[in-house]
């Protein structure tokens, strides 16, 4: 089974859906979705792509919305804490969450070539690190969860 990012469709629908969900999101719980907040948001769901702090800070720059890092870094930290991005620790980038407002233990699957990222969901009660944390009386709080390989396309085209 292919993941969305690895699969060619519209990415104004992603954009879309995720800023509604955001918007929605943020107005129930009095959280202020300020305009660079919303445009970080845009770029990261704008391509299945991770981008770093100063990746985004170009787009900001070009767009008139700030030109200094804690800028971009600030946005990128309300969007992390909220749940509508995630910090990808291997590549020390940000990618746009792709379950909206459902709690989950993202797994992200990278491909080298392309630098695609998609977001798998993983079930981490049943994991052998949850077995191993059951047996040291060990409470998981927070796990990293991050894959590098070949997305569809690419292992298409190496086997070629």
């Amino acid at each position: 089974m292919q993941m969305k990012a690895f699969d060619a469709h519209d990415h104004d629908g992603c954009i879309n859906a995720g800023i509604v969900a955001a918007e929605r999101h943020c107005a129930q719980h009095a959280l202020q979705f300020t305009p660079v907040r919303r445009r970080v948001l845009e770029i990261l769901l704008s391509d299945h792509k991770a981008l770093g702090a100063y990746d985004i800070l170009e787009h900001l720059r070009t767009d008139g919305l700030g030109s200094q890092p804690p800028v971009a870094y600030r946005a990128l930290d309300f969007l992390v804490t909220h749940g509508f991005a995630h910090r990808i620790e291997r590549l020390n980038a940000f990618i746009a969450c792709s379950h909206g407002e459902d709690a989950h233990t993202p797994a992200f699957l990278i491909c080298r070539v392309c630098k695609r990222v998609t977001e798998a969901e993983t079930d981490p009660s049943t994991s052998e690190l949850a077995r191993a944390a059951k047996r040291a009386g060990f409470v998981i709080e927070r796990t990293v969860r991050e894959a590098e390989g070949l997305c569809p396309s690419c292992a298409e085209v190496s086997r070629a």
